[in-house]
């Protein structure tokens, strides 16, 4: 097959919403990353998609809408739901709401709930409208890799496996959508985003709850209520560890690890926020954006990932953010993307925590 890269215009959406229609898959870009996208109401079409990405079955998908009228069709509207959508839509929010039984499970992994978000992003908000479906889309990369915030990401993933991918530029936010679950009565955050907690109880008025799972692998026996909670995520091919500690600590252990493994024959490197480049400088450091701005981190978190593949390098070890507003969506990701393997740089003499 061969996938087309055409930029978001008036001839690409018509073909995207022809596509669409015929039971196709689209990638398109969105303000968090770039979504792999199918008709929500076709159940093969969805089906395409776990096909393309190698996705687990039992990992539910997001489906976009442009206009609130499209939820009449797809679930029930709990009153709590309403200041937020006045808050946050269009936007990097997805909402938990009771199915209608026109979602096909194959959409909600069996679930009795359905996760729904309206994009911002102009070319996203264009293929929504100019095909008039609700579109049913998780990240546009193969299943575990790094999500993809620009098209050359989505190509080098999906070449050969779907027909067009729409070129929107770069993604804003850089990380997937803050998941938030209603459906049980007290609001809980089951994936962090750019939407943060503090902003959430704002609107509300009332605590926010997050999900024991952010920050740790999801048991052996709880469901995957969201997207991005039951697997390995994000991942780049090197083996990722994330070292913790006090600041001087964490640097020291780093820098040790990464020339002893090079030491060893293997292509090792740092990711580190840029007031450490110069002092990880022999490490070929990766620059994570200000420690003091982790919009900044999170906007280019799976690009540095990415390179680090293209680099080949074996190991990479991170600094890691305070788990708090946009820190706490950086952190559930590197998490993820690591496996949850972390060192402790105070525990230890260097290069042996």
């Amino acid at each position: 097959m061969e996938t087309k890269v055409l930029p978001v215009s008036k001839d690409s959406l018509a073909l995207a919403s022809s596509l669409l229609r015929d039971g196709n898959l689209v990638a398109f870009p969105t303000e968090t990353v770039y979504g792999l996208g199918a008709d929500a109401l076709q159940p093969e079409a969805v089906r395409g998609i776990f096909a393309a990405k190698g996705r687990p079955a039992d990992n539910p998908l997001i489906v976009h809408i442009s206009d609130r009228a499209q939820l009449t069709d797809l679930c029930e509207i709990p009153d709590a739901s309403l200041p937020l959508m006045d808050a946050f839509w269009p936007g990097p929010l997805t909402l938990l709401f009771p199915r209608k039984k026109t979602v096909p499970d194959v959409v909600t992994a069996g679930l009795k709930t359905v996760a729904i978000r309206m994009p911002s992003h102009p070319g996203a908000a264009a293929l929504l409208r100019a095909c008039g479906l609700p579109i049913a889309a998780p990240s546009a990369n193969r299943s575990g890799r790094p999500s993809p915030t620009t098209a050359a990401h989505v190509l080098a993933d999906m070449r050969g496996r779907i027909p067009l991918i729409l070129d929107g530029g770069s993604c804003q936010v850089g990380l997937e959508s803050t998941v938030l679950d209603l459906t049980h009565g007290k609001p809980v955050i089951l994936r962090p985003g750019g939407i943060t907690q503090d902003m959430l109880e704002k609107v509300l008025g009332c605590p926010v709850a997050l999900a024991g799972s952010i920050l740790r692998p999801l048991g052996e026996h709880e469901t995957a209520l969201s997207p991005g909670m039951r697997y390995k995520h994000y991942a780049p091919q090197a083996l990722l560890s994330l070292v913790q500690g006090e600041e001087e600590n964490v640097l020291r252990e780093m820098r040790s690890r990464c020339l002893s493994d090079r030491e060893k024959g293997l292509h090792s490197c740092v990711l580190c926020f840029h007031e450490h480049m110069e002092t990880l400088r022999e490490c070929s450091p990766h620059d994570l954006g200000s420690l003091s701005r982790p919009e900044e981190t999170a906007n280019r978190l799976f690009d540095v990932l990415r390179v680090v593949d293209e680099e080949g390098m074996d190991t990479v070890y991170s600094e890691v953010l305070p788990p708090k507003g946009m820190g706490l969506a950086v952190m559930n990701r590197l998490g993820r993307a690591a496996a949850f393997r972390i060192l402790q740089a105070d525990s230890a003499p260097p290069g042996e925590s």
